[in-house]
């Protein structure tokens, strides 16, 4: 299982972002693909595009070393290249992995399964949101967006008891809607029980608005799947959020009825 992510300085990541955590973030978001097809990580190969700034690259060298170690994945090689004068940190990152039995996809999404969600949604949007405010809030939602974990056991339990399953990194809605066309069925989601953490409740609250925010946030790494088996119990909270209907698309309620849907379903690439 191979895949291939990159994270640039004022897109993915704040230019004042620790370079430790922006290591971090960039293994982790890439191991996060791998927690989507229940794979074990095996190694990886780093694309570096790095400014002159001694300590920065020596501080995301640290940072690199830590995560191997934390995620227990060897950097097996790559390249490094000194960007012109002006130009922001580039980084890519190759992620190889073993597939540990079925490897889900996106597209297996049929009638009748419910959908669900591993870990919670909408951490990582509050964490940038405190960030670029200078405001105060909970050390939790930042680490959210500046270290995400990838929920990698959850996945390779999950992987022979789901019909489709994938990682949640533009937002809950917009990848959700990524499923119902690649799976040509319609997805519901119930509003109300899209899971939040009690530090996201307590900062930014837990009404419509709210949930709309945290559902269209990104960097959230949880894992989007549906199912009809029992599921195995996990080291992730898991949250039944919908089902799966025919049509197409994607429709939103919650307990005041049917949710309009948002102009922005979440981050679009390009």
């Amino acid at each position: 299982v191979l895949t291939h992510d990159m994270i640039v300085a004022g897109v993915h990541f704040l230019p004042n972002d620790p370079p430790q955590d922006v290591a971090w973030k960039l293994i982790a978001v890439n191991l996060s693909d791998l927690a989507a097809k229940g794979a074990v990580p095996m190694g990886i190969l780093l694309g570096a595009g790095l400014t002159g700034d001694a300590g920065w690259n020596a501080g995301f060298t640290d940072g690199l070393r830590d995560a191997c170690v934390h995620f227990g994945v060897p950097l097996l090689g790559g390249d490094t290249v000194k960007m012109p004068a002006g130009s922001v940190v580039t980084l890519g990152l190759t992620a190889i992995g073993r597939a540990s039995g079925t490897v889900p996809s996106r597209s297996g999404a049929r009638p009748g399964d419910g959908v669900y969600i591993a870990g919670v949604i909408g951490d990582a949007g509050l964490g940038l949101r405190i960030l670029q405010s200078g405001a105060e809030g909970p050390a939790s939602l930042i680490a959210a967006y500046r270290r995400p974990l990838p929920l990698l056991e959850t996945g390779r339990m999950l992987a022979g008891a789901v019909t489709a399953m994938m990682d949640i990194s533009d937002g809950l809605l917009i990848d959700a809607s990524r499923m119902a066309v690649a799976s040509d069925v319609a997805i519901m989601i119930d509003l109300d029980a899209v899971p939040l953490s009690s530090d996201a409740i307590a900062y930014a609250g837990s009404d419509r608005a709210a949930r709309l925010a945290a559902a269209t946030a990104g960097d959230d790494y949880a894992l989007l799947f549906t199912s009809t088996l029992p599921l195995p119990p996990g080291p992730s909270r898991i949250t039944r959020i919908g089902k799966v209907t025919r049509g197409s698309g994607l429709i939103l309620n919650d307990g005041d009825g049917d949710v309009p849907m948002p102009t922005s379903l979440g981050w679009e690439h390009g």
